[in-house]
């Protein structure tokens, strides 16, 4: 009888990965279409707190408050693009700025490593930044532009899916004890906390930004707050990213640009390894290692959206495992209790 269990258990695990394999590699083919819909369902999440507010707080009919709460969504999503918008002009008009900085970093590297006595030449190292124009910056400026509008034509596709979504929703509180009340009650937990932090690291990244000067201060904030919600990479990746722009930019002086990477670096460390956990603590009973792979597996299906939308989606995932008998030793490795395997 024990042998027969394992032989089953053997099966069922190669069954088990045989599924996964086919549904990543059908999720990988549906992309075009899943992605406007989670991201759908993601948004639906976060602004349906504000128009059960005004159903609830401010007795407006339901459907007043989802138009209402669409058109203030709309509105900021605009000022944000406005914001990147006119920081990319800047970027542009100091352009010239930029390559005569970056230019002269290149020639003092050049002569403090002297390079000819490793048969390198100092001019062909710089040539390629003085050959750069704002034509060429144009040219990237077109792809941006390129990809804003494909990203426009599926964010079109996602307020579809979104409007729907809010009209499909009756109003009425969820079962208490039902499997939907509490992937609600956690994905909402994790979108208010995580998005309350988010803002916190991008307003103090973009303040000290701003204080010592750096361009772009605003959208550096921006971003901060963005890739906040990718664990552990996405703080790595916003407080690099100013880097090239703080070394090129001709009025930063030496210690304002170890600053502006030093201040930035803090605010992550402290945000996102003293004051996050201590706020969630365990309440999503999830493992560091299932979380970074988590991360990977959904960056390789839909980049960077999978990225953004890993952890919620794990969430989910190992709500529905506990909720099986026989799937609950997959949701237990996923918390990290892998002495329950063996159980």
């Amino acid at each position: 009888m024990h042998r027969d269990e394992v032989e089953r258990r053997v099966q069922t695990v190669c069954l088990a990965i045989l599924a996964t394999l086919a549904v990543g590699a059908t999720l990988h083919w549906l992309a075009p279409v899943m992605i406007p819909f989670v991201l759908a369902v993601f948004f639906a999440f976060i602004l349906s707190p504000l128009i059960e507010f005004q159903v609830a707080r401010l007795r407006m009919p339901r459907a007043a408050a989802i138009p209402i709460t669409l058109v203030l969504a709309f509105l900021l999503f605009a000022g944000v693009a406005a914001l990147v918008s006119a920081s990319v002009g800047q970027l542009a008009a100091n352009a010239e700025g930029y390559q005569a900085k970056a230019t002269t970093l290149v020639n003092m590297a050049a002569s403090m490593l002297s390079l000819e006595r490793f048969g390198i030449d100092a001019a062909a190292v710089s040539d390629p930044l003085k050959k750069f124009s704002v034509g060429a910056l144009g040219k990237l400026l077109l792809g941006t532009t390129n990809a804003i509008l494909d990203l426009l034509s599926n964010g079109i596709l996602v307020l579809v899916f979104m409007v729907f979504l809010l009209l499909g929703a009756s109003g009425r509180p969820p079962d208490p004890d039902s499997t939907w009340s509490e992937i609600d009650a956690r994905i909402k937990r994790y979108l208010v906390t995580k998005g309350v932090l988010s803002a916190a690291t991008g307003a103090l990244v973009g303040s000290a930004l701003s204080l010592l000067g750096i361009d772009l201060a605003l959208v550096f904030g921006l971003f901060a707050f963005l890739l906040n919600f990718i664990p552990s990479i996405g703080s790595i990746i916003a407080t690099l990213l100013p880097l090239p722009v703080v070394i090129a930019s001709p009025d930063v002086s030496m210690v304002a640009a170890v600053l502006a990477i030093a201040i930035p670096g803090a605010v992550q460390l402290s945000i996102g390894n003293i004051i996050e956990p201590k706020i969630m603590g365990e309440s999503f009973d999830l493992h560091p290692v299932a979380i970074l792979m988590n991360l990977i597996i959904w960056g390789m299906l839909w980049g960077i959206v999978g990225m953004l939308l890993s952890t919620p989606i794990l969430v989910v995932m190992k709500i529905l495992l506990e909720k099986s008998e026989g799937t609950r030793p997959l949701a237990a490795l996923l918390a990290g209790r892998i002495e329950k395997l063996r159980a």
